[in-house]
């Protein structure tokens, strides 16, 4: 079994910065993907930004230039560094991991527990 582990959430001023963590542990041969997504009061869960083990990264546009997603490999760790915040910005964020736990497994999607982000005055 795999879990995910956020930390880093909270409330922050308009204008304000946080960093999240998201630490994957259990059985891991490697991992592909990592990514944040949040998601505002509501059914939607939408894509943050996402990274690949090469290091190629993927954008939301009402997030481009101010959030920057970064991942240790070798800690199986994806941080995402929240600068200039909106309120908008408010949601849970959860991370998301596509891991192989052996050679020849299948890949497969583990979920973090959800962290608040709450940017308000």
């Amino acid at each position: 079994q795999v879990q995910l582990v956020e930390s880093g959430g909270g409330l922050v001023q308009p204008g304000g910065s946080l960093r999240l963590s998201c630490a994957a542990s259990g059985s891991i041969f490697s991992i592909n993907v990592m990514g944040w997504y949040r998601q505002a009061p509501g059914p939607q869960r939408e894509l943050v930004a996402s990274i690949t083990r090469g290091g190629s990264i993927n954008y939301a546009d009402s997030v481009k230039g101010r959030f920057t997603i970064s991942r240790d490999n070798a800690k199986n760790t994806v941080y995402l560094q929240m600068n200039s915040l909106k309120p908008e910005d408010t949601a849970v964020y959860y991370c998301k991991a596509g891991v192989i736990s052996g050679l020849y497994r299948p890949e497969s999607d583990y979920w973090g527990q959800g962290t608040q982000i709450t940017v308000s005055s």
